[in-house]
Formats: C-alpha cells, structure tokens, sequence
C-alpha cells in the first residue's frame, strides 16, 4: 500500500510539471482557459491523494498515545 502512495505521490509531482498547456488559447466550457482546468483538476486529485494518504498513514490511537505521555 505504501508503494502505492508513493507511486501516485510521484506521478502527481510529474504531472504538476505541466509545460504542454502554457501556450493553448483552448476554453473549457467556454471561459476556463485549459492550463487553469488542468492545474484545478491537479489540485483536486492532490487534495483526494493527501486525504488517502492521511487515512493510510496517521496512527489511530495517536491520542491515545498523547494521553499517556501528558500523565
């Protein structure tokens, strides 16, 4: 599972490094110049990938932990 996070974390860096878009004068829906539409629909996909990647990785009983610790 790890590797796979990793593997979609790396594709995502790759793909915010977006060279293709910068000179297309193309409109999504008729006024969303295409380099904006690319880069909202990057920052959604970053927003589910860090949301999985918070879900996966935090430990669950990490305020379990911090209780002990305090007493």
């Amino acid at each position: 599972m790890s590797r796979t996070l990793c593997a979609v974390i790396l594709v995502l860096i790759v793909l915010h490094q977006d060279n293709w878009y910068w000179n297309d004068g193309r409109l999504v829906f008729g006024f969303i110049p295409i380099g904006l539409f690319y880069h909202a629909c990057l920052s959604i996909a970053a927003a589910v990938v860090w949301w999985w990647a918070t879900k996966y990785c935090w430990p669950t009983d990490s305020y379990l932990a911090a209780e002990e610790e305090s007493r």
